[in-house]
């Protein structure tokens, strides 16, 4: 029987993320991915992470950018909106809403013949305002948001694109990336709104160390 660790509770993240540290080894990461990569196999306890995680060119110093301004942040679920942490959101004077569950939203998608989640691609477009959409579920919404890209009508600042499963989802992810927008993406079928909301912490926590040394990353 493998014989238990005693870790205090303020010290479980700590020793978690020495062990992936330790289990990672000498696999080289691009630094200022690391921590992004780190949080989402802390997450998930999966190391695919380590390598199916895809970053655009300058897509971290992008994402950290516009945290630091105080962007919009939408995700397409509310899953992933719970799992943003709202006090390092607070700290970067940032805002994190979800559409999905809105009755415009769902009213929208009945009219139109859409998806929910097309429909709150929609309405995020009609914000006019710079964002960062967060998608842990529906590769729909990447569809949109590629569509309204390509027909020059919206293009979001930056995406987190994970959305899981089987249908639709690694084409959904491969678009993304080949759309040229500002992106991470879990590529193939593994994401979901918890690594999707994992991925905006990190960055939250990336700003914060950079202010506050020992911020835990």
């Amino acid at each position: 029987m493998t014989k238990l660790e005693y870790i205090r509770p303020a010290d479980i993240e700590r020793r978690s993320f020495e062990i992936i540290a330790t289990e990672l080894g000498d696999r080289e990461i691009p630094p200022e991915q690391r921590p992004i990569v780190m949080r989402c196999i802390h997450t998930t306890a999966d190391f695919d992470y380590a390598d199916n995680l895809y970053f655009s060119p300058d897509a971290v110093e992008k994402a950290k950018s516009l945290l630091r301004k105080g962007t919009l942040i939408v995700t397409d679920t509310n899953m992933a909106l719970a799992g943003i942490n709202k006090p390092a959101l607070a700290r970067h004077h940032c805002e994190a809403v979800c559409y999905m569950a809105d009755p415009g939203t769902a009213a929208a998608a009945k009219a139109n013949g859409t998806t929910r989640a097309t429909a709150s691609v929609d309405k995020a477009a009609s914000l006019g305002r710079e964002l960062i959409y967060v998608t842990g579920n529906a590769p729909t919404a990447l569809l949109r948001l590629c569509e309204l890209h390509k027909s020059g009508t919206f293009t979001p600042a930056l995406v987190i694109g994970m959305p899981v499963g089987f249908v639709n989802v690694v084409q959904s992810k491969e678009l993304l990336i080949a759309s040229g927008i500002p992106c991470i993406v879990a590529r193939g079928r593994k994401g979901g709104s918890n690594v999707a909301a994992a991925t905006v912490n990190a960055l939250l926590y990336a700003l914060d160390a950079e202010s506050l040394p020992h911020s835990v990353q």
